[in-house]
């Protein structure tokens, strides 16, 4: 699996200790992130630009996903959420990373690296890795309503307003 990393100031040492965690694992790994220390660097253009080449590599038929981090990883999630065909996933714990992946198909990880150890951060990353997407009916559906969106801006009609619901009448 190539696995995409980005990070900012904040998870610079965690990210080189991640690299070889995930390269010992068999992984080929490909840092977007800073190459030295500087606190004042932004983060958005890393993890745009390893997001960008997760959809990249799956385009072209590469098993890929990516982990962004940073202090809080919200800001991270928010910037790899921009790159069509994302779906980056806040995780905080393993239930999170599971879910992530089972029910969201998500390929980009993010953390909070001031949230958590080193320790918690692999084992969300490892389990986040060797999760499958399910590809039940009720998932595939969800994830491509969120890229009908994401691609023209449509949604379901809303049943508030007197529009009829799904055109198969489901609702899971």
């Amino acid at each position: 699996m190539r696995i995409h990393i980005a990070t900012d100031h904040a998870g610079l040492d965690f990210s080189t200790r991640l690299q070889q965690h995930l390269s010992a694992a068999g992984h080929d790994v490909i840092d977007h992130g800073p190459v030295e220390y500087d606190a004042l660097d932004d983060y958005p253009s890393f993890c745009i630009r390893a997001a960008q080449a997760v959809i990249a590599d799956q385009s072209a038929g590469v098993e890929a996903l990516g982990v962004v981090f940073g202090g809080s990883g919200n800001g991270e999630q928010i910037a790899a959420n921009k790159v069509q065909g994302i779906r980056a996933a806040l995780v905080w714990n393993e239930s999170t990373a599971q879910l992530a992946r089972e029910h969201n198909d998500a390929n980009v990880i993010s953390i909070g690296a001031r949230q958590h150890t080193f320790d918690e951060v692999t084992s969300f990353i490892d389990l986040f890795i060797a999760t499958p997407f399910t590809g039940d009916e009720r998932h595939v559906r969800r994830i491509g309503q969120i890229a009908d969106f994401e691609k023209d801006g449509s949604l379901l009609p809303d049943p508030r307003r007197g529009e009829a619901g799904a055109a198969d009448g489901s609702r899971a």
